[in-house]
């Protein structure tokens, strides 16, 4: 998650990042300070980024196409990733992905993105390990259509990492009530849903298939994912 000037830098780097999140770059470290990790880039069409911060193990590796996998254990303290892969600037898509999703503790697979002017972080998560948010969610009802049900929840983050800076910002999370890891995912179905209770976007920034794993209180989190995007 980095500032726009150094995003657009950072994006037109090519070639494949496959290294541990512990030996990336400290572009993070600008805005996020020592124990922040950033690399963004585009490749054969796709955007990837991946974000870390804290200890832990966190390998996230950027495949052909539309492929990426994950390996990761978090540590305790202010220890966690994001990554994956999708399009800069995201906005109204049918994301279509595959593959495999195996968490344990604090994790979300879901389409995420960000919007800037306002600045919100959001997800469409369709699969997670345990919810244990780290800011208390706000209930903003669910919504029905052919992809399934979905919970929607609103929160806030104080003083946090985003692609601005660190600032405080909105976020808004879609979360599917029946887990699934794989089909179709319209991202303007959620869009429209969340305008229909006062959830305003702003201009979209990247928008990727994401996995995090995270550290809540004293409850880490590790797993692996492997997973194709369309």
């Amino acid at each position: 998650m980095l500032s726009s000037f150094l995003l657009a830098a950072v994006a037109l780097i090519p070639g494949v990042f496959t290294a541990p999140s512990e030996t990336l770059p400290q572009l993070g470290d600008l805005l996020h300070g020592d124990k922040g990790n950033a690399i963004q880039a585009r490749q054969g069409g796709y955007f990837w980024s991946s974000w870390s911060e804290g200890g832990g193990t966190f390998r996230c590796q950027n495949g052909a196409g539309g492929s990426y996998t994950v390996n990761w254990q978090s540590s305790g303290g202010s220890s966690g990733f994001v990554c994956g892969k999708g399009w800069s600037p995201g906005g109204n898509r049918a994301v279509t992905y595959s593959g495999d999703y195996a968490p344990k503790g604090p994790s979300y697979l879901a389409v995420y993105g960000w919007t800037t002017n306002p600045l919100i972080e959001y997800y469409i998560m369709d699969a997670h390990g345990d919810l244990l948010p780290n800011e208390p969610w706000t209930s903003k009802g669910n919504f029905t259509f052919e992809e399934g049900t979905y919970e929607i929840y609103t929160s806030t983050r104080v003083n946090k990492p985003s692609i601005i800076g660190t600032t405080t910002f909105q976020q808004y999370w879609s979360v599917r009530t029946e887990q699934r890891v794989g089909g179709t995912i319209t991202t303007g179905k959620h869009f429209d849903a969340w305008a229909n209770v006062g959830l305003r976007l702003g201009g979209h920034n990247y928008m990727i298939l994401a996995t995090e794993g995270y550290t809540s209180g004293s409850t880490t989190s590790n797993g692996t994912s492997s997973l194709t995007v369309a």
